[in-house]
């Protein structure tokens, strides 16, 4: 918001009424303009950059998926119904948290696009589950979970009372190492918006580490990758880790710590790059499950082999 022409973050973005050059002195237009942030420097050009790496990614991270369930029609079976609930469910909160605790516009672009995603890989799991006729009461729960999950993300509703607080930032501008040990500043004192926001924030951290789990396990219970795209995790890896260096790179607000605005954003932090450790050990499972995969197809011919040739 805008306190006697003082530029302050709102949640989708720099609110302001003021110019671009005394409120952002030597910015870069565009990003001004087009993304609603004030990116002075290199490091701030790398974060925004990255930000937009990271948004690509995920927008194509759910097609290889998409592709796969429509060649092999096994979807309900190749992925876990608990993986599905519980990346929404994070992203959810993620999307609410964002908002809530005035988190970096990119950071909120993100999050509205991982929701609409998540929404319509679970309507194709429900597709192919009917289409299979699996087992009706598995069916029935399933769908059950679902609802649940979207009724519990749309009760979080904005609460009354919280307006925006302002956070005053003068036009003066430093930048900062990457994760100095030096700052001594203090931390900033989260508003109760901000609170709210921060452990929505963490909760999605939870779900979306808790959300590989099922994955996890369906896939070492079928011995199996078949019908799981690869391409699906390995540009969820490559978004989080460009989404957390996005993070990590951006310069705090002046007045505002190094220490203080990791945080502000550790949840975040925690659920992007924290993910990428299971991420990693999901790949393995593909590594692993499709070369016992190849050999025992190699057998299998081998079996068949006549001992004589005619």
């Amino acid at each position: 918001m805008l306190t006697d022409g003082v530029l302050t973050r709102g949640s989708f973005g720099w609110t302001t009424q003021g110019n671009f050059t005394s409120l952002c002195p030597n910015g870069t237009r565009w990003v001004w303009e087009g993304l609603g942030e004030c990116a002075q420097d290199a490091r701030d050009m790398a974060s925004i950059y990255l930000g937009l790496l990271s948004i690509l990614c995920f927008m194509v991270s759910s097609l290889p998926q998409y592709y796969s369930s429509c060649k092999t029609g096994n979807m309900d079976s190749a992925l876990s119904i608990w993986f599905l609930l519980l990346w929404l469910g994070g992203d959810s909160c993620n999307l609410i948290g964002s908002f809530l605790a005035d988190q970096l516009p990119l950071q909120t672009y993100t999050a509205v696009y991982y929701v609409m995603a998540d929404l319509l890989m679970l309507a194709m799991y429900m597709y192919y589950k009917t289409k299979n006729r699996m087992a009706e009461s598995r069916r029935v729960l399933h769908v059950v979970g679902v609802i649940c999950v979207l009724g519990f993300t749309s009760s979080l509703v904005y609460p009354p009372g919280l307006g925006a607080q302002p956070e005053l930032v003068p036009s003066g501008f430093r930048g900062r190492a990457l994760l100095s040990t030096s700052d001594v500043s203090p931390i900033k004192a989260f508003t109760p918006k901000e609170i709210i926001g921060f452990s929505i924030g963490s909760v999605s951290s939870v779900l979306y580490l808790c959300s590989r789990l099922p994955q996890m396990y369906t896939n070492f219970k079928r011995k199996s990758t078949e019908g799981v795209s690869y391409f699906l995790f390995a540009l969820v890896i490559l978004g989080n880790t460009t989404y957390g260096l996005s993070v990590l790179l951006k310069n705090p607000d002046d007045g505002q710590g190094e220490r203080s605005y990791l945080i502000h954003h550790l949840p975040w932090l925690i659920g992007s790059l924290g993910t990428l450790s299971l991420d990693l050990i999901i790949s393995i499972q593909f590594l692993s499950y499709r070369k016992a995969s190849t050999t025992a197809a190699d057998g299998d011919r081998d079996e068949t082999t006549p001992l004589i040739r005619s």
